[in-house]
């Protein structure tokens, strides 16, 4: 098998994966996965699919991801490697797909307008 390249975006997060055939280590930015997502939350969320697939420590992951918050970030990444272990193996796809791991998130700020304070907030309205 070779390189599996994915994306994975959410917000305004991009996450290219590069996953192949190894011992399980995770390399996001050149740096570890404890390292770049220092929170145990952020790291589940990256970890998620390779949990809920059983193939923990079955795949090095390579990632490259940039724009957003760490949340969008690590968002980003999990729905990248999920796509990548549905081109791996098919059957992944039933167990990832009711987690709802396959879904790309299409919230995303609102612009702000002219005219007011923020993208809904007006400024204050004068009768009189």
């Amino acid at each position: 098998m070779e390189v599996i390249h994915k994306i994975g975006r959410r917000k305004t997060a991009v996450a290219r994966v590069y996953l192949t055939p190894g011992n399980g280590s995770v390399t996001i930015n050149k740096r570890d996965l404890a390292n770049y997502f220092p929170t145990a939350t952020l790291q589940y969320k990256v970890q998620q699919p390779f949990a809920l697939t059983g193939t923990e420590g079955a795949y090095d992951v390579k990632v490259n991801v940039y724009g957003g918050g760490i949340t969008g970030q690590a968002e980003a990444v999990r729905l990248a490697i999920s796509r990548a272990l549905c081109d791996i193996d098919a059957e992944n796809r039933s167990t990832l797909k009711p987690e709802g791991l396959l879904t790309r998130d299409p919230r995303m700020v609102e612009r702000k307008k002219f005219g007011q304070k923020k993208a809904r907030k007006k400024f204050q309205f004068s009768k009189r």
